[in-house]
């Protein structure tokens, strides 16, 4: 019997083996140090991403790690102001998508929704009705919509009162080696209003583009328009 298994064991390993080091020395490593892709289940960043949109992740944008480890072999760069960044949750490790809104050694004030960054307020304008696509009708109803520009970069943000989290907080300044991050909707996100800043060896890359999309509120129905969308 034994035998037997064994025999069974040796012709799985040599019809499969190609896959399996394929995927050990090949896949893994590069989705743990190059490139990977993240489903968002959340909608933290509406309507920028949506629930259901699988992200291109480039890994190299920060930091060259140690496959499977947060070691760094070299530092390629830092965290911009208006970087779509995914990061470790402080709280409880969690992979999270967030947008960087403070870098080191800036100051961060919220007044009634407006952001202030180093005393000046970042400009809003109105979002065209496009860039709502996706989002619930309901949601859409109750929430308001600009373009916030970050430091030249403008983007998408939302907000819904009816939810408000809170529409200010007292200015803030970014400590040395860390950073201020937020969700693009300002009313269902939890960032550095809840658990504080973000050290920067918890940052693991930097969303640049929807793969796919598949709307998780419609039978998973494909959204073909975001399909190979760039992320702003």
């Amino acid at each position: 019997m034994k035998e037997k298994f064994f025999r069974f064991l040796n012709a799985q390993w040599r019809e499969w083996r190609g896959f399996i080091l394929l995927w050990a020395f090949v896949i893994i490593p590069v989705k743990s140090s190059l490139a990977d892709w993240n489903w968002v289940p959340s909608g933290s960043m509406n309507p920028t991403i949506l629930e259901g949109d699988l992200v291109y992740v480039n890994k190299l944008a920060y930091d060259l790690r140690f496959p499977l480890t947060r070691h760094s072999l070299n530092h390629l760069g830092d965290p911009e102001r208006g970087d779509i960044s995914v990061l470790l949750s402080p709280e409880d490790e969690k992979r999270l998508v967030k947008r960087v809104i403070g870098i080191p050694g800036d100051t961060v004030e919220m007044r009634d929704y407006m952001l202030y960054i180093n005393d000046e307020r970042l400009d809003y304008t109105e979002l065209p009705e496009e860039e709502r696509a996706g989002l619930m009708a309901e949601l859409t109803r109750i929430s308001a919509f600009a373009q916030e520009d970050l430091d030249g970069r403008p983007h998408a943000m939302m907000v819904t009162p009816a939810i408000s989290m809170a529409r200010s907080f007292p200015e803030i300044t970014v400590p040395d080696g860390h950073y201020f991050v937020m969700g693009d909707n300002r009313d269902n996100s939890k960032d550095s209003r809840a658990f504080g800043f973000v050290e920067r060896s918890r940052f693991l890359g930097e969303a640049t583009s929807v793969v796919v999309s598949f709307d998780m509120l419609d039978k998973y129905q494909p959204r073909i328009g975001r399909f190979f969308t760039s992320l702003d």
